[in-house]
C-alpha cells in the first residue's frame, strides 16, 4: 500500500503489455493514465464485425504453460470464456497423401510424455521419428540464456543435430513458425529453444492448448475497459502520445491538445512507436534498434461453408501454404440450425503472401485446404475474405536480444513494456503480459518521488 500521496502513472498503450502494467499499478493504489491512440483497448488482439460475424483480426491459442496471461484472465473475470484441452492433442494432416498424425502428450514425466506420440507420428517417417526424438532430447540441453544462443539460427542448429526437411516441416517448423511467426533458418535458437523448453520438454501438460471461445474484443479490451473503470484508471481512448518531457521531478505526457503531468511512464507500444517517443538516450540499445528488431507479418484468410468441412477445433497441415485452420463457428455467432461452418487459416511468417491479391490467396487457399480437407471440394463458398497484420510482431532473427530493452531506462521514473523487450519469450500474448508485469513491479520499486515508501 502506498502511504503519502498515490503516485501517478501514465501507461502509454492499451494493448495487453499496458492493460496488464494499469492493472496491477492501480491494485497497489498508483493514480493511473492508460493512453491509447485506438478508440478501444486490446492491442493487435481485437475483434471486428464483418457480414454479421464477429470476426477475430487474428487466431490466438495459448498453452497451459502461459501462467502470466491465464492470471490477467482470472484477473479481467474472463476464463469462462475461454476452454482448454485437458491434453495435449493436435491433428496434423501431411497434404501430400492426406495422412493423418497426431502430437499428443501421455501421463508419463516430460520429456518422456511425447516420447510415444513422436514414435509413432504417421506423417513421418519410422527414421525421421527417431531423428525427431534424437533433436528433441538435444534441445532440452541449450543454454538459452548464454548470449552465444542467442546468435545461432534454429535452422543451423537443428541441421547440425540431424534434423531434416522433413523433421523441421512435420515438428520444428510447425509448433515454431506458430509461436515465433518466423521459420527456423529466420529464428533465434536462444528464443525458439525457449518455446521448445517451456512448451514441450520440461513439463509434461505445458503445452495443452487453450483458446478463446468468445471473440477476443470482448475477452481482452471490453473486459480490460471494465476492470480498468473499477480500479480507477483513467481511460483516454483516441489520445496519441506525441511527445515525452521531463520537467522538475515529474513527466509530462503531451498528447495532441493536452499535457499530462505524472511521477512515472510505462510506454507499453509496439518497439517502432517506442523508440520514436523515447528520449534518445533513455536505452542502452544503439540508434535504431527497433528498424533492426524488424516486422513479420501474418495473414488470415476468412471462409464461411455452406456445410460442415471440418470436426476438430483446430488442425496443422504439413507440406502446404495452410499452416493452421481453426473452426471459428461458435466465436463468430454464426446461426448454428443453418448448417454453415466458418473456418480461420492462420499463416504466419506470412511475407511471400502478405501483398498477394484477395482473388490471388482464395484460388491458392481454397485449393489447398482441400488437399486437408477434401470435403471442400463439394462444398459451397458462402463467403471468403482476408485480415492482414503486416506488422504482427517483430522478427526473433539471431541476434535480436542485444535489440530488446530491460523495462528500466536510463532515465528515472521511466519504463518501457512490450512483447518485444527482454522476456526471453518470443512476441507472444504471455510475452507481452510478462513485460506488463515487469514493467510495473519495476515502478513500485522505485522510491516514490514524494519520497514515501511502498510496502511489497
Amino acid at each position: 500500500m502506498t502511504t503519502g500521496s498515490a503516485r501517478r502513472v501514465a501507461v502509454i498503450g492499451g494493448g495487453l503489455a499496458g492493460i496488464t502494467a494499469a492493472i496491477r499499478l492501480a491494485d497497489a493504489n498508483c493514480a493511473v493514465t492508460l493512453i491509447e491512440s485506438r478508440p478501444r483497448l486490446g492491442g493487435l488482439t481485437y475483434s471486428f464485425v464483418c457480414n454479421g460475424l464477429n470476426v477475430d483480426n487474428g487466431q490466438h491459442v495459448f498453452l497451459r504453460c502461459c501462467t502470466s496471461y491465464r492470471a490477467l484472465l482470472e484477473r479481467l473475470d474472463v476464463t469462462a470464456g475461454t476452454t482448454m484441452q485437458s491434453s495435449l492433442d493436435v491433428p496434423v494432416i501431411r497434404a501430400s497423401d492426406g495422412r493423418l498424425g497426431r502430437l499428443r502428450r501421455d501421463a508419463l514425466p516430460a520429456p518422456l510424455h511425447l516420447a510415444r506420440s513422436l514414435t509413432s507420428y504417421a506423417v513421418l517417417s519410422f527414421a525421421d521419428r527417431l531423428r525427431a526424438v534424437r533433436g528433441a532430447l538435444a534441445l532440452r540441453g541449450v543454454p538459452v540464456d548464454a548470449a552465444e544462443t542467442d546468435e545461432v539460427s534454429f535452422g543451423d542448429w537443428l541441421a547440425d543435430h540431424g534434423q531434416n526437411s522433413a523433421t523441421v516441416a512435420a515438428l520444428w517448423d510447425l509448433v515454431g513458425i506458430a509461436t515465433l511467426n518466423a521459420r527456423a533458418d529466420d529464428a533465434s535458437l536462444a528464443v525458439a529453444a525457449t518455446v521448445f523448453q517451456v512448451g514441450l520438454l520440461t513439463r509434461a501438460d505445458a503445452a495443452d492448448v487453450g483458446w478463446a471461445t468468445v471473440p477476443l474484443q470482448q475477452l481482452h479490451g471490453d473486459a480490460a475497459t471494465r476492470v480498468l473503470h473499477e480500479t480507477g484508471v483513467t481511460a483516454r481512448l483516441r489520445t496519441r502520445a506525441r511527445r515525452l518531457t521531463r520537467r522538475s521531478n515529474a513527466w509530462c505526457v503531451c498528447t495532441e491538445d493536452d499535457v499530462i503531468e505524472v511521477d512515472q511512464v510505462v510506454v507499453a507500444t509496439d518497439h517502432a512507436t517506442a523508440e520514436a517517443l523515447l528520449p534518445t538516450d533513455a536505452l542502452a540499445q544503439r540508434p535504431q534498434w527497433s528498424e533492426r528488431l524488424g516486422w513479420s507479418p501474418i495473414v488470415n484468410a476468412h471462409l464461411v461453408f455452406d456445410c460442415c468441412v471440418m470436426t476438430e477445433p483446430f488442425l496443422a497441415g504439413i507440406g502446404t501454404a495452410v499452416q493452421w485452420v481453426f473452426d471459428r463457428t461458435e466465436q463468430s455467432g454464426l446461426d448454428p440450425t443453418t448448417g454453415a461452418q466458418y473456418v480461420a487459416l492462420s499463416l504466419s511468417a506470412a511475407n511471400d503472401l502478405a501483398n498477394k491479391p484477395v482473388a490471388e490467396l482464395r484460388a491458392l487457399l481454397v485449393s489447398e485446404l482441400a488437399q486437408l480437407l477434401p470435403v471442400v471440394h463439394e462444398a459451397k463458398i458462402l463467403d471468403f475474405f482476408v485480415t492482414r497484420e503486416p506488422r504482427a510482431t517483430f522478427l526473433a532473427a539471431p541476434g535480436t536480444r542485444r535489440d530488446r530493452p530491460q523495462p528500466v531506462t536510463r532515465q528515472q521514473g521511466l519504463y518501457v513494456a512490450g512483447a518485444y523487450t527482454d522476456t526471453g519469450w518470443p512476441a507472444t500474448m504471455e510475452g507481452a503480459v510478462r513485460s506488463g508485469e515487469a514493467a510495473a513491479a519495476a515502478v513500485l520499486a522505485e522510491r516514490h518521488p514524494s519520497g514515501a515508501e511502498v510496502a511489497a
